[in-house]
């Protein structure tokens, strides 16, 4: 019987029982014993007693059975060959017959070649030149394109490439921004943004979701849960925004009285949620979505309307030109393993107040972005074998909280902010025409009384580096050279890295240099100003140390 509380039921037996099975199992083998003696059967075979010593001939004997034994063993191994032979000829008339035969060979090479055919594509996919042609198409296919911008960067997610790119196009394209991410930035922040970007282009305020799910499966919970539930909209299910698009795509495309529907080409920098907006205002996952970047690779249309179709693109290629904060957040290099993520969390941490940074991830003062990645290794509980702290884990979880949605922060915008080159009055007044500025600002204010913002003193600053430079054609992606030479400013932030590490040296040095009777003359580097004492080789071997209290074991142990 099974006892209650108890995972398993216990093996425990009374003594009573114990002894009464022991008992049998003695009965039972000695019944076996009795028959065995019976028959003539004995367990342990007998012995082969061999050619007695006293025999005749005995080595004549012995060398006789050797070479029949010998003469069985190759029997059996020439019938164990034959055997070989003919299952192996066996096998070859079946492969003959069924390449004569079965049409399935053929096929499966067919497959075989059509799986080679798709890995080379595949691979074909993740380089800049077919990123660039699809990004292209995507622009040359669409009536209205939106560039979708980060709050927290508005400036430095605009491509001037690809902006002029529209402009010059035939088919009098409309530009729009779409100002993604506003619930991590200050209130004041996104207002100040959206004031200074309306003097170029139409701006429309979005927060996607991060949680959309298929559609089945949201039919599914639907039935569970119950109609009274509260939605808290403050967590990255709800989406807000999506109806003011919408409805301001729905009213432009019913307007044109074009004879299709209404291409809308989705474009911007990688993670900068393109994916995330199709599938918000689809209200299911229509597109791949995630914190990785580069995960479209190739146009996908999805129809939201009967006369409105949304165009995902791939994520625009950054150029190598641009400064090394705008690569860390908005390159596929990382990805692609041109850049390594320490180098890149170097960058970001010097675009930002090392108190802002101690306080959102609750960590003591550090000195360098090594001794960060430690502490927040540590923190997070990102550890190897041996306690050790992995800071490439931890890195690689830095950047995913300043590339996805999650981490707040905020850029200023400029007071007096100029339209660039390209981009002149009448261009942009004729951008504004054809849409509903007073629905575009009504819609914003709901946006903004709707989402819940971060506080302006929980919100990291960070200084952006201005418009980041695209590649929209091949003939723009530069050839690899070879790095060029550090410069001395870089150098130096670089000593400091490794001047944490190198101390304990030095204060060895500095110690040998003290101990030595003369000064020694110190060489001057290439750098004009800086001095380096060269330490002085002390031989400390047992035949040359004589000192006066000095252990000599030949004397005390004779």
């Amino acid at each position: 019987m099974k006892r209650p509380k108890l995972r398993k039921a216990s093996k425990r037996l009374s003594c009573s029982k114990r002894y009464k099975i022991q008992k049998k199992v003695r009965e039972h083998n000695r019944k076996l014993r009795k028959e065995a003696n019976k028959k003539g059967v004995s367990k342990r075979p007998k012995k082969d007693p061999g050619v007695p010593s006293i025999a005749p001939f005995k080595e004549e004997v012995l060398r006789e059975a050797e070479q029949r034994r010998l003469k069985i063993e190759e029997e059996k191994e020439k019938k164990k060959q034959a055997k070989k032979e003919e299952r192996a000829q066996k096998r070859k008339k079946e492969r003959e017959a069924a390449k004569e035969t079965d049409p399935k060979a053929k096929k499966a090479r067919r497959d075989d070649f059509g799986r080679q055919s798709d890995k080379r594509i595949a691979l074909d996919k993740s380089s800049k030149q077919f990123l660039c042609s699809e990004l292209n198409k995507v622009i040359d296919a669409s009536d209205v394109i939106l560039e979708v911008l980060d709050a927290r960067d508005p400036l430095g997610y605009r491509c001037p490439q690809l902006e002029e790119a529209v402009l010059q196009r035939e088919g009098n394209k409309k530009l729009l921004f779409v100002l993604n991410k506003i619930d991590l930035v200050p209130k004041e922040n996104v207002e100040k943004w959206i004031r200074c970007l309306q003097r170029e282009f139409p701006v429309v305020a979005f927060k996607a979701s991060t949680q959309i799910q298929d559609k089945t499966v949201q039919e599914k919970k639907s039935r569970i849960v119950s109609s009274n539930a509260v939605l808290d909209k403050s967590r990255g299910a709800f989406c807000f925004g999506n109806s003011c698009l919408s409805e301001l795509l729905a009213s432009y495309a019913a307007n044109t009285q074009s004879e299709g529907s209404l291409k809308v080409g989705i474009v911007g920098f990688p993670n900068v949620g393109k994916s995330s907006l199709i599938n918000s205002v689809k209200g299911m996952q229509a597109c791949n979505a995630g914190v990785k970047r580069g995960i479209t690779k190739s146009m996908q249309d999805v129809h939201i309307f009967k006369n409105v179709k949304l165009l995902d693109s791939p994520g625009i290629v950054a150029s190598p030109s641009n400064p090394a904060a705008s690569m860390a957040l908005r390159s596929l290099q990382l990805e692609e393993g041109q850049e390594s993520v320490l180098e890149a969390v170097r960058t970001l941490l010097k675009q930002c107040d090392t108190t802002q940074i101690m306080l959102q991830y609750n960590v003591p003062d550090f000195r360098n972005s090594l001794e960060f990645l430690t502490l927040f290794a540590k923190k997070r509980g990102y550890l190897v074998k041996g306690g050790v702290p992995n800071t490439e884990q931890a890195a690689t979880a830095f950047l995913a909280d300043w590339t996805g949605a999650k981490l707040s922060y905020h850029s200023k915008a400029p007071e007096n902010h100029s339209l660039p080159p390209y981009l002149s009055d009448a261009t942009a007044a004729e951008m504004q025409k054809g849409w509903d500025l007073n629905r575009i600002k009504t819609g914003n204010e709901e946006t903004l009384k709707g989402v819940k913002f971060p506080n302006q003193a929980s919100s990291i600053g960070f200084i952006s580096k201005g418009p980041t430079t695209g590649l929209l054609s091949v003939s723009d992606i530069p050839e690899q050279k070879p790095a060029a030479a550090p410069t001395e400013q870089e150098a130096e932030e670089v000593e400091e890295e490794e001047e944490v590490v190198e101390l304990e040296h030095i204060a060895e040095e500095s110690e040998k240099e003290e101990e030595t009777e003369e000064p020694q003359r110190p060489s001057v580097t290439s750098k004009p100003g800086q001095v380096r004492f060269q330490p002085v080789p002390v031989d400390i071997s047992l035949c040359t140390a004589k000192t006066d209290d000095a252990y000599d074991f030949n004397t005390d142990f004779k």
